[in-house]
């Protein structure tokens, strides 16, 4: 991925201008009680970072934008619908590579097997499972980094993902804990299903989630309450009595649990365990007194797990009635647990390695004497009319509700209803007044202009990546200007409303079907992804147009905010045997996200595909420069102590000295640290790569110091270059 960028400014007065501004306060906008989303306790002052894509598209900065502006939120459509076990993975991009000529055969065994999801191309953080701890935390560091303030969670399906929703819950809470910045969250329900559809939906997530006031600091609020895109209608009584239920699989290094409470003395407890016939799956379950971190009463272990088996743990003596929690480890082979999407035990919560999770696990229970055969326990609860009116006004009046918008079509939208997703120009929607509050903006659209409707993507005539001004560009390399993006971006910001609702972040795959409602294969279909050009994801690619999609994102997102300022920072030397405590008076300083060195080791969608990435060493969290006449003076602080300056790598600094991102290695003429520092003394070599190549002239030694977690060091400007003024140094 091409960099963002730092910079200082060196003016003829000796002032410099470093690209960190000091904070300000939130900004008040119509998305009411929002103090979590505003600055974190580590502002890492991302709108005030400067850098340039592979195409040479420059990052606007304060002088282009202006200064941040109020009533202005910036939304995500964000998908998760990337679950292990999956075949393949069946890459598109791949696919037609090798085999072209199965666009006109759909059973060409290339494709693999009917009705699979496949992928358009290959994420950068490759094949990657939804519940995927390093990618969620990359996710949501570049998210807010991008402005981005809130996700809305795509559960048009009626599917709410519940493993990997409180998953990316559990992580991005855990990111704000540590000072750090998130986007919140919102959810969109199903489209004009006013039944039972929409409805288990909407309870589902206020059963899960919203009533049990899990990760509320998370939650997205609009004029006031938690934003939800479901017709009200779907608040109103179904008639069901329990959620449905589900499975949930276990992983290895993971756990499943539910805590429960005892009625009276009884024997055992257990659970029903799906293994999707799979042979040889086995399991550990464990007895604790009262939840996760109890006491433990009884273990055993379970081979040759039947599929959708009751499984008891029985106990050595009848337990007394009270709480307890019932834990499933140590998975062999595939196997889970089968459970409710919703709430279902009044004094009971499920589990998901230790963290609260969504709905319930089915519990069996065998009862001490006087008591037949085994039980669930306790019951899920009867929704009786009197018990259902009165939930149906509890969510009415917890949410704020818009209904969402299916067609990309219309042309004067219903008050109080939100699109998705618009063909150019798009239709502004307005709140139940009528005034403007929302527009949507698309990478691209599942559309087709020869029936004026929705479309899929693999059918020619949709509009794609480099769809503008009525037609598909075909110059060459079209698709990575982003054409459509920008065109969608430029009708936003005429309109100029309070959100702006943009499509999407990691919307990878799409089901392969011989026919599509009124479309028949050939060629295959492909509804709402096909290939890199008929496709919208903006989450980078692997190859491709790799990360042009996210600067574009970056670069429009701070012309609808505004940015903060560079602040001045008056000139000053540094003695490099003064020790580190002259830097505490150098301001601004240059932050960088806590955390983002975290190892990686991850299940992909696939059980074949294993991510791990032990490479993160030192964890810069801080960076300040200094200078005089005569010197550029630099510093960086790290998390933890510093590792050994050994081997290639170590902490590294890239310097742009002339101005031109098209010189050097990727824009940058100088790098300190490529050879490892010794004696006190680190090495700067000038870039000598034509062409952009990776390569270097002779080391020339600089003075070094460093101790703990802070190191600073000391560079001629004549041997930078950067002797007159003014001139600029990313």
């Amino acid at each position: 991925m091409n960099s963002i960028q730092r910079r200082i400014h060196l003016s003829n007065c000796l002032a410099a201008v470093l690209a960190v501004a000091a904070a300000t306060g939130p900004a008040t906008n119509r998305a009411c009680a929002q103090a979590p989303s505003g600055s974190p306790k580590w502002d890492t002052f991302s709108d005030t970072w400067v850098g340039v894509d592979g195409l040479g598209r420059v990052l606007p900065t304060f002088e282009q934008v202006g200064p941040p502006r109020a009533n202005k939120t910036l939304g995500m459509f964000y998908f998760q619908t990337f679950d292990h076990g999956m075949e393949g993975p069946y890459d598109n991009t791949k696919i037609l590579a090798a085999h072209p000529e199965a666009m006109t055969d759909i059973h060409n065994p290339a494709w693999g097997p009917l009705n699979r999801s496949h992928y358009w191309g290959e994420p950068l953080f490759g094949y990657y499972a939804s519940d995927d701890e390093w990618a969620l935390r990359k996710h949501a560091q570049m998210l807010s980094a991008a402005g981005v303030d809130v996700v809305i969670f795509d559960n048009s399906n009626a599917v709410t993902y519940d493993r990997a929703r409180m998953k990316l819950l559990r992580v991005w809470e855990q990111i704000r804990r540590e000072g750090g910045k998130t986007p919140q969250v919102a959810f969109l329900c199903p489209f004009g299903n006013p039944g039972h559809i929409g409805s288990n939906t909407l309870r589902e997530l206020y059963n899960t989630l919203y009533g049990p006031g899990l990760y509320a600091d998370l939650w997205f609020r609009w004029e006031g309450k938690p934003l939800v895109l479901a017709d009200a209608s779907y608040a109103d009584a179904t008639g069901s009595t329990e959620p449905p239920r589900q499975p949930t699989e276990l992983p290895q290094g993971t756990t499943l649990g539910q805590t429960f409470t005892a009625e009276k003395p009884f024997l055992g407890v257990g659970g029903e365990f799906p293994t999707w016939s799979t042979a040889d799956s086995g399991m550990t379950l464990s007895l604790f007194e009262k939840g996760p971190g109890g006491h433990l009463l009884a273990r055993r272990r379970f081979e040759h797990v039947a599929d959708n088996a009751t499984v008891m743990l029985d106990a050595d003596a009848a337990l007394p009635a009270g709480k307890y929690y019932l834990e499933m480890s140590r998975p062999v082979g595939k196997i889970g647990w089968w459970g409710y999407s919703g709430d279902v035990y009044a004094a009971g919560q499920a589990f998901d390695t230790g963290e609260p999770a969504g709905g319930d696990r089915a519990l069996h229970v065998r009862y001490a004497a006087g008591t037949t055969g085994e039980t669930i326990v306790p019951s899920p609860r009867q929704i009786t009319p009197e018990v259902d009116a009165a939930h149906t006004q509890t969510l009415r009046d917890f949410f704020t509700f818009r209904t969402p918008i299916a067609p990309y079509n219309i042309l004067n939208p219903p008050k109080g209803q939100w699109a998705w997703l618009q063909i150019y120009p798009q239709a502004p929607q307005t709140d139940a007044a009528g005034t403007v509050e929302q527009i949507t903006v698309g990478v691209a659209q599942n559309y087709n202009a020869t029936v004026n409707n929705t479309a899929p993507m693999s059918v020619p005539g949709a509009f794609g990546r480099s769809y503008h001004d009525g037609h598909l560009d075909t110059s060459p390399d079209a698709v990575r200007q982003g054409f459509n993006f920008a065109e969608q971006w430029k009708r936003a910001l005429q309109v100029d409303p309070p959100f702006v609702f943009v499509t999407g972040w990691n919307e990878w795959t799409a089901g392969f079907y011989e026919s599509w409602v009124r479309w028949h294969a050939p060629p295959p279909i492909f509804v709402d992804q096909f290939n890199q050009e008929f496709s919208r994801d903006i989450e980078p690619m692997r190859g491709g147009h790799g990360d042009d999609y996210y600067y574009q994102l970056v670069a429009n997102s701070r012309r609808y905010r505004g940015v903060r300022p560079l602040p001045p920072v008056t000139a000053a030397s540094i003695n490099l045997n003064g020790g580190f405590s002259q830097w505490r008076a150098i301001q601004p300083e240059f932050r960088d996200d806590i955390g983002d060195t975290a190892p990686r080791d991850a299940r992909g969608v696939t059980n074949e595909l294993r991510y791990r990435n032990r490479t993160g060493r030192n964890d810069i969290v801080a960076a300040k420069v200094a200078y005089d006449a005569r010197n550029v003076y630099f510093y960086v602080r790290t998390h933890a102590p510093m590792t050994a300056a050994t081997g290639r790598n170590w902490m590294q600094l890239f310097l742009n000295t002339d101005g031109s991102y098209k010189t050097g290695w990727l824009g940058y003429d100088f790098v300190v640290n490529r050879l490892s520092p010794s004696g006190g003394k680190a090495y700067v070599e000038r870039h000598a790569g034509g062409g952009g190549k990776y390569a270097w002239s002779a080391p020339v030694a600089v003075p070094f110091r460093q101790s703990g977690n802070e190191m600073m060091l000391t560079i001629p400007r004549v041997l930078l270059r950067v002797t007159g003024a003014p001139a600029a140094i990313d």
